[in-house]
């Protein structure tokens, strides 16, 4: 389905983290559709390669292969995504992992990895591209948050943490930045029917329960989050920062 044509994203940089697939190929997919040049991270270098093959040639993609925890290399491929396409202005931190883990299981290891994966990265990733966005006179940064912590999900709590952190990060950001014309916000999406999310996690029972609880009665999919990240990242939501905007169904 065809969905709204944003002008001022044509010829845009976008740079968009878990690209590869699920709601980040999506959002990779969609600013490709509005003409803009996007450069995706992503650690799925299979995954990444059917994305790229898929697209129209006439798409200006570009893929960094690159495991985010390091944020070394998190930097390199800013870096390189810059060198490919020029000055970035949008970004989408939409990397990562909502692995289910107890309690009794969770190391300090495994939580640092787990904060690593799903928190640190954004932070730094709105650090590498800020000058960028300060130098073009502003910017748009959109954080892909959760609404697991606002319905209070269970059996991942360092994913949860992490989460609902990206709500304070986004705030600050937005303070900090605000004054440059540089717009922070942040999507928290319902359960989006990913092939993972169908794969892993889907069953008859959850899908029940997830109707019942949904006002929309019908399964949400990865384009559903990424249209409103079109929204966030355009002009046309010029006046909107420091925000957190669920798309969920009506769940929550």
């Amino acid at each position: 389905m065809q969905g709204a044509i944003y002008p001022s994203l044509k010829d845009r940089t976008v740079l968009v983290t878990g690209g590869g697939s699920g709601i980040g190929e999506a959002i990779v997919r969609q600013f490709a559709s509005q003409g803009a040049r996007v450069g995706f991270i992503d650690i799925d270098v299979t995954a990444s390669k059917q994305l790229l093959a898929s697209l129209p040639t006439h798409a200006s993609v570009h893929f960094e292969h690159t495991d985010l925890r390091d944020i070394g290399a998190l930097r390199r491929a800013v870096a390189g995504v810059r060198e490919a396409f020029g000055p970035i202005t949008i970004l989408v931190n939409n990397a990562a992992r909502d692995d289910r883990h107890a309690i009794e299981d969770v190391t300090p290891e495994y939580w640092d990895e787990r904060i690593a994966v799903n928190l640190k990265h954004q932070f730094f990733s709105a650090q590498a591209v800020a000058p960028d966005m300060i130098q073009a006179g502003g910017g748009a940064i959109v954080n892909i948050g959760s609404v697991s912590w606002l319905i209070g999900q269970g059996n991942m709590p360092c994913y949860i943490t992490a989460k609902s952190a990206v709500q304070g990060l986004t705030r600050a950001l937005a303070r900090d930045l605000g004054p440059n014309n540089v717009r922070v916000n942040s999507i928290l999406p319902g359960w989006i029917m990913t092939e993972r999310q169908q794969d892993r996690w889907l069953t008859p029972e959850g899908e029940a329960e997830l109707m019942e609880r949904q006002c929309l009665k019908r399964k949400l999919v990865p384009d559903d989050i990424a249209r409103v990240v079109l929204f966030f990242a355009a002009d046309d939501s010029g006046a909107c920062t420091n925000q957190n905007y669920i798309v969920d169904g009506g769940w929550v």
